[in-house]
Parts: C-alpha cells; sequence; structure tokens
C-alpha cells in the first residue's frame, strides 16, 4: 500500500484548481469536494445529482466502513455544487465520464495526479491526499484532533495525527529546535 501526503501548501491547492479548472468543472468540484469534505474518493464518486440537488448537508453511507457520515455543505462547494447540476437529471451520477459512466477511482487518480504534477508538487500524490488534505487544513485552522477524529472515524487521536502528517512534523520540528 503506498502512503500518500496531504498537500499542505494553500497556494499550490489553489494553483490545482486553476489547472482543474481548465480542464474541466467536473474535476475541478471532485477535488474541492474532496478538499472541503474529508469523504474518500469511493464516496464522492458514488454520489448522484439527487444526492447533492437542493442539499444544505451530504450523507452518504461509507463504502468502507458501513457507517453513515452527514455533513454541511460550505458555500463554496454550494455554489460549485449548484452551477455544475444545473440543468441536470437527479438520477444520473455527479461525476460522470465523457461516455456517461460514472467516473472511476482509476480515472479520478490520473485527474488529481495530473493536476497536482503539474502544479509542481513531487510527493507522493492520489486521491487519498484529497482526505488528507482536509485533515491537515482542519487540524492547522482549529487544533481539535478529537473532532477530526471524530469526522474520520479513527479510533485514536494519535491514529488521527500520523494519518495526516502532523506526528512526524511535530517529531521533526522538536528536533529541529533542539540543540545541547
Amino acid at each position: 500500500m503506498n502512503i500518500v501526503e496531504p498537500i499542505r501548501d494553500k497556494k499550490v491547492i489553489k494553483c490545482v484548481e486553476k489547472i482543474l479548472l481548465a480542464g474541466s468543472k467536473r474535476n475541478l468540484l471532485m477535488f474541492v469536494m474532496g478538499t472541503n469534505s474529508g469523504l474518500r474518493i469511493s464516496d464522492i464518486l458514488g454520489l448522484n445529482i439527487k444526492d447533492v440537488r437542493n442539499k444544505t448537508h451530504i450523507a452518504v453511507v461509507e463504502k468502507k466502513t458501513g457507517k453513515h457520515k452527514k455533513f454541511p455543505i460550505n458555500i463554496k462547494l454550494k455554489a460549485m455544487i449548484d452551477n455544475f447540476i444545473e440543468g441536470k437529471s437527479g438520477d444520473e451520477p455527479l461525476f460522470k465520464t465523457r461516455f456517461n459512466g460514472r467516473l472511476d477511482r482509476f480515472q479520478a487518480y490520473k485527474i488529481i495526479n495530473g493536476a497536482c504534477r503539474e502544479a509542481g508538487l513531487d510527493c507522493k500524490i492520489g486521491t487519498h491526499s484529497l482526505r488528507k488534505t482536509f485533515g491537515y487544513h482542519h487540524y492547522q485552522q482549529f487544533k481539535d484532533v478529537v473532532i477530526l477524529q471524530k469526522i474520520f472515524n479513527h479510533s485514536s487521536p494519535s491514529t488521527t495525527l500520523r494519518y495526516i502528517g502532523i506526528e512526524q512534523e511535530e517529531i521533526d520540528e522538536s528536533y529541529n529546535n533542539f540543540i545541547l
């Protein structure tokens, strides 16, 4: 199993968003949904139009855990969703291929990885980087590992810190600031 990294620099996130928008609104929405929800890519790609149309919250049953998850749609995501789904049928997948099939994990990986490479990222990036990016920046803003642990359904705060790459950052900083 490959371990991927979060995107730690907000300027790089904005750059990736610009690159994706130049390609398609679909790709940008997929990226922004991942970085603003903390959902796994399998749950993002499983959404249909009716799951987000006229909603204030998104509710899913996580494919990996079978647990129910519900979260509010923030204003950035809400505006993008409303613009993207205008005129579309409620029963169709939110993220479709050119041939009207549901976008799959491999296609999503190629889209995300390609945009991140184009933005100059050279760390390990994958679709799971979106979830980790959400976690990393949520932690940086609120410093509340317990809430993040609940959002991710992790068993302990240390698991959450390790998952989003904070544990190693804090260890490195401690070493770098310790001189005898």
